[in-house]
């Protein structure tokens, strides 16, 4: 590829304003830490961290610049069909950003938030001072982060994936996408990918291994529960996604032909293999939201949670039924009515478990003293809005009926119907929730709300009018249409709810810079009335979580010990144990990124040599005689004394 091909993109005047804005953000970066002297400082804190909660914080960052700069993609698409014959985009162009909004949204804002939100709380919620692995967890992050970087890269310099989020062959294969779009497609997802199945072995050591004395499997909170069934699913979904990418790196780089329509390839290999993974990634994104929504209802109903068990049981049974029924997503393909017929089945019985769960929240609610909080309006959103997608679904479940459905917008307004209010609403009631124990203040009250109503008001203008379009024959990937279809003013409602949507979102970034300024630094001030486990410590956590680890006796312990007047975390301090710092992870996918770029532009020689690197920093790692700090008694005590306000 030359040169010239190489910067193509940056003819175009949104591409070329696109890379402006990231190099003058990196150079307003980079100018303010060197002013304010401030390297040391972000690289011994943030670069070289291995503490569970800033690598939390850290994901949950990246996660809003990736719904940023998602969102700009889904308002250029909505702004784009708003009018018929529009010129806004061209075909291509219109192509690559379908792609990068569907890949940013699900694998770079979905999931990294999700993440974020686990690392964060989930040994708060077990008693444990950390993950069990914390290098390897910070290796995960840097992972994640070396390929969002990669994907979003790809815009500025040789052009963005074209082919879907889902890449179909022979559609992604070098014969219709010739340019580099797709490798950095394999290659970015395939960094993030490994990084996130670090995450999901590391989360099962940890939950399994490292709980509170006296906490069984079925006295944890529920969103540890959700949280332990979905990096099982990751354990055994991601390893599909890693070999695809391979293959798919394989046949379009080095000219074999595994998903090729000749020579004994099958481009239907590739649907079958993402789908086996894309799938329970759908799952891997809503199961934590729905034990964030369990948290939240039985706090803010002041109950205990309705139906514990069969809260339990349901999410095993949906993360079972998640790895049958991916050929729902290719019934329009040409199997026959006995597999088409097997996957219906399926899909549908999926519904089951996910219905037993919206009704175990209703009966939580019922008799409940409901508190309308930020998060609580989340989570009362989420139930009639999430439910709409859950029937459209089991619609699109019928074989027969999925053929009118499939290639029509209603398929886009059924998945954005299940997937925003299933992980958005989910991801951002617990980030009001869970604010207090990252940063010790709560997000102003009134600004959430209004972000809030903005966001799932806006939410059905946009999409709703979609399902209608799809059902009138608009088919899906459309960039442009002619006045004589009729689809022009619903189009246009869409595009007007987008914008809303832009300004709730807009809204939740403002609530963090007027929070910061002016909301009250207290103890009382600062959480909820919470009922697991997290709300024993601090609010911000201390480095070491708990001064005491406490025992646990029964479920929700800590809500039945304020009720009794009992404090769970009082006992004997003695030294705790923590971890060093370090920036091998930070450095290490730094070498990653590099070998992942060289090999983007088949430059092979450098990107070995960037991969020896990475060898290079791994075999430092393991001459290191590293065995972590002692914090003593005196500062644990000094630090508690300071956290209370003592004087």
């Amino acid at each position: 590829m030359s040169m010239e091909e190489v910067f193509h993109p940056m003819q175009e005047p949104m591409i070329l304003a696109a890379a402006i804005s990231i190099v003058v953000g990196a150079v307003v970066i980079f100018a303010g830490l060197t002013y304010f002297k401030k390297w040391g400082y972000f690289y011994k804190n943030w670069l070289s961290t291995v503490d569970h909660k800033k690598i939390g914080i850290m994901y949950i960052a990246v996660a809003l610049l990736m719904l940023f700069r998602g969102g700009i993609d889904a308002l250029l698409m909505r702004a784009q069909t708003a009018v018929p014959d529009n010129g806004l985009l061209d075909a291509q162009h219109y192509n690559e950003i379908f792609t990068t909004h569907g890949l940013l949204m699900i694998l770079f804002m979905a999931m990294p938030f999700v993440i974020g939100l686990m690392n964060i709380v989930i040994p708060l919620q077990i008693g444990a001072r950390d993950v069990a692995f914390p290098r390897l967890n910070a290796v995960s992050f840097w992972l994640f982060a070396a390929g969002a970087g990669l994907l979003n890269l790809s815009f500025i310099i040789g052009g963005s994936p074209d082919a879907g989020w889902t890449a179909y062959f022979p559609l992604s294969g070098t014969e219709f996408s010739p340019t580099v779009g797709n490798n950095y497609y394999s290659l970015a997802l395939q960094l993030s990918g490994i990084g996130t199945l670090m995450t999901g072995v590391n989360f099962i050591t940890t939950i399994i291994k490292m709980r509170a004395p006296g906490m069984t499997l079925m006295k944890m909170p529920m969103f540890t529960w959700s949280i332990l069934i979905t990096n099982v699913i990751i354990v055994f979904a991601f390893p599909v996604l890693t070999v695809a990418l391979a293959l798919m790196m394989l046949d379009r780089q080095f000219g074999t032909q595994f998903f090729a329509m000749q020579n004994g390839g099958m481009d239907m290999l590739w649907a079958n293999l993402f789908w086996v993974w894309g799938h329970p990634e759908v799952y891997i994104v809503i199961l934590p939201a729905f034990g964030i929504f369990s948290e939240i209802i039985a706090t803010f109903a002041r109950k205990n949670l309705y139906g514990y068990k069969s809260m339990v049981m349901s999410m095993v049974v949906i993360s079972l039924l998640s790895f049958l029924v991916w050929a729902h997503h290719f019934y329009t393909m040409g199997h026959g009515v006995m597999v088409n017929s097997v996957f219906s089945i399926t899909t549908m019985a999926i519904a089951v478990p996910t219905g037993v769960k919206i009704f175990n929240w209703l009966l939580t609610m019922r008799h409940g003293k409901i508190q309308f909080t930020t998060p609580m309006l989340y989570a009362l959103g989420f139930i009639p809005i999430f439910t709409i997608g859950g029937v459209t679904g089991v619609m699109l479940a019928m074989a027969s009926a999925d053929y009118q459905y499939h290639n029509t917008m209603f398929l886009v307004a059924h998945f954005h119907y299940v997937l925003i209010p299933g992980t958005v609403f989910g991801v951002l009631a617990g980030y009001h929730y869970w604010w207090p124990k990252m940063f010790g203040f709560r997000l102003n009250e009134k600004l959430g709300k209004a972000g809030f109503w903005f966001i799932a008001v806006c939410f059905n203008v946009t999409f709703f009018p979609l399902f209608i379009l799809g059902l009138d024959g608009y088919a899906r990937r459309m960039y442009t249409y002619s006045e004589s279809t009729g689809y022009g003013p619903l189009n246009m409602l869409s595009f007007i709810g987008g914008l809303g949507l832009a300004v709730g979102f807009a809204l939740i970034v403002y609530n963090i810079y007027y929070s910061w300024k002016h909301m009250p630094r207290n103890e009382k001030a600062d959480v909820w009335d919470g009922r697991t486990l997290e709300w024993a410590t601090h609010s911000p956590v201390p480095e070491y979580n708990f001064a005491v680890v406490p025992t646990v006796t029964r479920l929700d312990e800590y809500w039945f010990a304020k009720k009794e007047g009992r404090d769970i975390t009082a006992g004997k301090i003695e030294k705790i144990h923590m971890p060093n710092n370090t920036g091998t992870p930070f450095w290490m996918s730094g070498f990653f990124f590099l070998a992942a770029f060289f090999a983007v532009f088949n430059l092979w020689i450098p990107a070995i040599i960037s991969m020896l690197g990475v060898f290079g920093f791994m075999i430092h790692r393991s001459f290191e005689k590293d065995h972590g700090r002692y914090i003593s008694v005196e500062e644990v005590m000094a630090t508690e004394k300071s956290l209370r306000g003592d004087k």
